[in-house]
């Protein structure tokens, strides 16, 4: 039993340690002063377009009030008969002073529907640096200042992940506590350690760097093209760098489908693209160190719920100070929602081991075949994962009908 109560305390010092590093780092790196931009060389921004997301207006729109002196945008959308077109057609006329296209095709180059939309755009740019920017980025009058004040001599490509903005319910809320207080914490700890990864949201290119890797056609080699432009980037010897102000993406209403399956689409991806990075996901969250200060106030006779909560509140509240000093919203259910999004992380860590499909935008796609050693790996710690995201969905469970009571 010493043995299991020493393990435990440093499995709680750790990952205590580690939770607050991230904490403070991508804090300084949210708060820091904005630095000028070295360089403001004219640019293309190239928007893949499919449908109408939530905002979809207001997204689309802050593409043509950049306070920037020299840029052109190319709307580019697979299909003639897609409902966002008259959409994109009455802002082009709206702003006739800003240099816009809309490219209309759809150019099968790999199994990635947006990499096959961004193609056309991509080989139809004027200029020499390239921004490709999905459709649902909110744009700040300064985007384009904001990365190219990142680009350094060994930069390859500057990146932002998604902050979630403007949630409406339940699973909109979860899924900001996803991507601002969790993921783009981690992203930023592992950026700040000169590892940084490419997102897709974002993606400032020098074009002759992608050329020189095969051309955009070459982000085909994964089935995500942020995780082909990660790799890309390392292997010229150049860094990913991520902006110091993230860019928000409005999510408005959600469903607990719509969250789950966009959450687990992207851990299949990290999982097959960097099984390393994404093997260490599953103690993460909250709850298991909860679940060991638990054990351990059991063991030296203190108040075991008082221990949780209070163990519970040092962990949330850190992520609430982030959301904080970030400028982000900080709902007062904020702890409600960090646990809720910690109790699915056990599942969907599960999950993305048990499969490789996944459907996006209507398209079903595969990763890529696990490999044998992270097979074997796999198959050692299967039962140990499955019996905590069991663990897990039971306490959602009871979660859910405790707040359908009230």
């Amino acid at each position: 039993m010493t043995v299991t109560i020493l393990a435990a305390a440093v499995f709680c010092a750790v990952v205590s340690f580690i939770h607050m590093a991230s904490i403070a780092i991508a804090t300084w790196r949210f708060r820091k002063p904005l630095r000028k931009p070295l360089l403001e060389p004219a640019v293309s921004i190239v928007r893949p377009l499919c449908g109408i997301d939530n905002y979809g207006q207001e997204t689309l729109r802050t593409t043509f009030a950049l306070a920037y002196p020299d840029y052109e945008i190319l709307f580019c959308v697979a299909s003639a008969d897609d409902p966002v077109l008259p959409l994109v057609r009455r802002l082009v006329a709206e702003y006739p002073h800003v240099p816009a296209k809309i490219l209309i095709g759809d150019d099968r180059v790999s199994t990635n529907p947006k990499l096959n939309n961004v193609v056309k755009g991509w080989h139809a740019a004027a200029h020499d640096w390239i921004i490709i920017a999905d459709s649902n980025v909110l744009m700040p009058a300064d985007y384009v200042q904001r990365l190219f004040a990142n680009w350094r001599d060994d930069t390859g490509l500057v990146a932002s992940p998604p902050i979630g903005s403007h949630p409406e319910g339940f699973w909109a809320e979860i899924e900001c506590a996803f991507l601002n207080t969790y993921q783009a914490r981690w992203q930023y700890l592992i950026d700040s350690l000169g590892r940084g990864f490419a997102q897709g949201k974002t993606m400032l290119w020098r074009r002759a760097d992608l050329e020189a890797a095969g051309g955009i056609e070459a982000l085909g080699k994964d089935v995500a093209e942020d995780a082909a432009s990660t790799k890309i980037v390392r292997s010229a010897g150049h860094r990913v760098r991520l902006i110091d102000r993230p860019l928000v993406q409005p999510l408005g209403h959600r469903t607990a489908a719509e969250v789950w399956h966009r959450q687990l689409r992207w851990a299949r991806l990290r999982r097959a693209s960097f099984f390393l990075y994404f093997a260490p996901e599953i103690f993460s969250g909250g709850v298991l160190p909860t679940i060991a200060v638990a054990f351990l106030a059991a063991q030296f006779d203190w108040p075991v719920a008082l221990s949780a909560a209070a163990y519970a509140a040092f962990w949330y509240g850190g992520e609430m100070l982030l959301a904080a000093a970030a400028d982000w919203d900080v709902p007062l259910l904020y702890p409600l929602y960090g646990i809720t999004r910690d109790l699915l992380l056990p599942a969907l860590f599960v999950a993305a081991l048990e499969g490789n499909g996944f459907v996006w935008r209507g398209n079903e796609m595969q990763v890529e075949r696990m490999q044998a050693q992270r097979r074997r790996v796999l198959a050692s710690v299967r039962p140990r994962v499955q019996k905590v995201a069991d663990g897990s969905r039971r306490k959602l469970r009871s979660l859910r009908e405790r707040l359908s009571e009230h």
